[in-house]
This record gives C-alpha cells, structure tokens and sequence, in this order.
C-alpha cells in the first residue's frame, strides 16, 4: 500500500542482480517462465535448466540475469507486491468518503491481484519455512500493509467513526494475518475454505466488525 512506503520503506530482494534493464526481454521471459511452470509444478521440482529451456537461453546465460532460482522468485515475489501497492492506489485516503465501500475496494483489489498469481502465492507460501530470503521479504512487505492499515484505523478513531478498542496495531497484525490465511486456503483448495466468490464479502465483514464493533460502519462525513 503506497501511503506506507514513507514509513516502512520498500523491501529490496536480496540474493539477486540488479535488473539490467527494464526492457530486458530474456529476463522477462524468466520470470515467466517460472510463474507459467508453478501453475504445475513445486517450486522445489522447477530446475535452473527447465527456466533456461523455457526463457530459450542456456544455462550459463541464465546465470547473467539470476544468481539463483531463488532469485527469481524474489524478483516475482517482490514485482506481485508492487503490483498489489499499486492497485491499491489512494483508497485508504479516501476512506471516509464510504468506508464499507472502500474498505471493500482494497480488498476486492487485493484479492484480483493475488488470484491473478495464485501459483506464485501458494509456492512463496510454501517455501517460507526454509527460504529465509523470501521469509525476510515477505515480512518487510507485511509490516509495510500493516503500517498502513494501522494507520487508517487509527484516523478513523480520531473522526469517531470507529471506537477506541485494541491497539491499532495489533488489529492491523491480525487482521492482515487473517487474509493471508482465508486466501491460501481458498487459493489452494485447503479445505476449510471460503468459497471464491464469497471470500472477498466475508473478509469486508470481518474487517469491519473488528474496526468499527459493527458491519454498518457510520455513513461518509
């Protein structure tokens, strides 16, 4: 979420080269590769040589762009959540506006980015009890979400549409922690989980019960 980045600043993979260029359509067509072959495939089954042979490049040529494989699903890792700040936008600083509505909006949009890379999201997932890397910087980008929803709740306070309660913070913790969980389960098919087409409904309800005590939070100032 972008009125975080100030606080929390941006997570920065480590363990891979700097991108040589932004038009660079080998490392491109890595990267792709990659997230094509995790719709079927582990992460741990995906070698060097199949990313090489599917980008059309060597193995040596590989090794120009990645030090590792690790390192290419840094690089997804760290391109998703961008994506994610960015569809985010300026919704949290219009929360007053509606704050059903955009509480609603943010995580609609998150949930339209993270399902566009499920395979990405569930391989990050699995691999971040041993992958210290990924672990690493999938906790920078978690406090930076947190930072922000910490934030917004904490203005909505002060506006008395949402009552004093937990500390912010541990509210933002918990209920980010909380998506996380209800998506890789509905993601993934790891039963119990909420349908596809309800799981959006069902995080807003909980969200805003948890913010404002209340479903119906109070109506735009």
């Amino acid at each position: 979420m972008t009125t975080a980045r100030t606080g929390a600043g941006r997570a920065s993979p480590r363990g891979r080269r700097a991108a040589r260029s932004a038009g660079d359509d080998r490392e491109t067509a890595i990267l792709a590769t990659a997230e094509r072959l995790l719709e079927h495939r582990a992460f741990g089954d995906i070698s060097i040589d199949d990313l090489a042979r599917g980008a059309g490049i060597s193995r040596p040529t590989f090794y120009f762009y990645f030090p590792s494989k690790d390192a290419v699903l840094l690089t997804l890792l760290d391109r998703v959540t961008e994506e994610a700040d960015a569809a985010a936008g300026d919704v949290l600083v219009r929360l007053a506006e509606d704050p059903r509505a955009r509480w609603r909006e943010l995580i609609q949009r998150f949930h339209e980015t993270f399902g566009a890379h499920r395979a990405l999201v569930l391989a990050c997932a699995q691999v971040r009890g041993t992958n210290a890397e990924v672990r690493w910087l999938w906790a920078a980008v978690l406090e930076r979400w947190v930072q922000a929803i910490e934030a917004a709740i904490e203005a909505e306070r002060r506006r008395g549409a949402a009552p004093d309660g937990l500390p912010a913070r541990d509210l933002a913790i918990a209920l980010n922690s909380m998506n996380e969980r209800v998506w890789y389960a509905t993601f993934a098919g790891d039963g119990p989980a909420v349908a596809e087409r309800d799981v959006v409904d069902v995080l807003l309800d909980l969200w805003l019960a948890g913010i404002y005590r209340d479903t119906t939070p109070p109506p735009s100032t």
